[in-house]
């Protein structure tokens, strides 16, 4: 069983930043995947963006060019870096893990964009 536990959500004005973080429990070195999911309400869960074992990264449209991935393998942190948030960016965001055959998921941090 892996813990992830989040970290750095908040409230932010449109324009600002924040950066998030999630912490596992155990090394993250052999995972297969790990990153960032939201959910605003009434909507479904979305995919922000994730990074692979081989260090690629994928954004979704609505993020790129704006949130930025990285991992620590040393902390066994994945950090995602916003900027230029939008008041549409304002959910849930959940951190996710996928190694071997499993999926972990941690309890989410609130970002809140005011415009």
């Amino acid at each position: 069983q892996v813990h992830l536990v989040e970290s750095g959500g908040g409230l932010v004005q449109a324009g600002g930043s924040l950066r998030l973080s999630c912490a596992a429990s155990q090394s993250i070195f052999s995972m297969n995947a790990m990153g960032w999911y939201r959910q605003a309400p009434g909507n479904q869960r979305e995919l922000v963006a994730v990074i692979t074992t081989g260090e690629n990264t994928n954004y979704a449209d609505s993020v790129k060019g704006r949130f930025t991935i990285s991992r620590d393998n040393a902390k066994n942190t994945v950090h995602l870096e916003m900027n230029s948030l939008k008041p549409e960016d304002t959910a849930v965001y959940y951190c996710y893990l996928h190694i071997g055959l499993f999926d972990y998921w941690g309890r989410g941090t609130r970002v809140t964009v005011s415009s």
